[in-house]
């Protein structure tokens, strides 16, 4: 059974892996209409993890006697100014999810939800590779810069540290 704190701070995060997703997807739409197809592709399968991350979590509090809270959608930006502050604002919104995943341990250890605090280690470690495969991609963008963009769109796909959209 699930402590009542840990409860409701699973179900934040539930709610931060939908903002997640609905935030990837709405960039890889902005990339499709600017003929990013390697950039969208990329996004579009961010958004997916981002969205098998929440059902995660929500099938992790139903299973143990809580009650996972399915949130509204709220709607993410829908323009951005180039690929460079794209991916420089993902590895944000990373480091905002690696903090806020710090925060489930903190309250796991807190309310000794022992239990919980060794499940959420898996995430603990995916938002470390999240951080480095996009810190990666903005090293490539910058080694790259803005003439040869097209090279990265190619080659973006090749990019992504360990695995597909269905990794779990």
């Amino acid at each position: 059974m699930l402590p009542k704190k840990v409860e409701e701070i699973l179900n934040v995060q539930i709610e931060k892996e939908d903002y997640s997703s609905q935030l990837y997807l709405s960039m890889a739409t902005w990339a499709e209409n600017k003929g990013f197809e390697g950039v969208s592709n990329w996004l579009y399968s961010q958004a997916e993890e981002e969205r098998i991350h929440m059902l995660k979590l929500v099938k992790y509090v139903n299973e143990r006697d809580g009650v996972a809270v399915i949130p509204g959608i709220k709607k993410p930006p829908a323009d951005f100014q180039d690929i460079f502050v794209a991916f420089d604002q993902v590895l944000a919104h990373e480091k905002y999810i690696s903090g806020s995943i710090n925060e489930i341990v903190a309250v796991c250890i807190a309310e000794n939800d022992y239990t919980t605090q060794s499940w959420i280690q898996w995430f603990v470690n995916e938002q470390i590779e999240e951080e480095s495969s996009v810190k990666a991609i903005i090293d490539k963008l910058n080694l790259l810069g803005k003439n040869n963009l097209y090279m990265f769109d190619r080659d973006i796909m090749s990019m992504r540290g360990g695995g597909t959209a269905t990794s779990e």
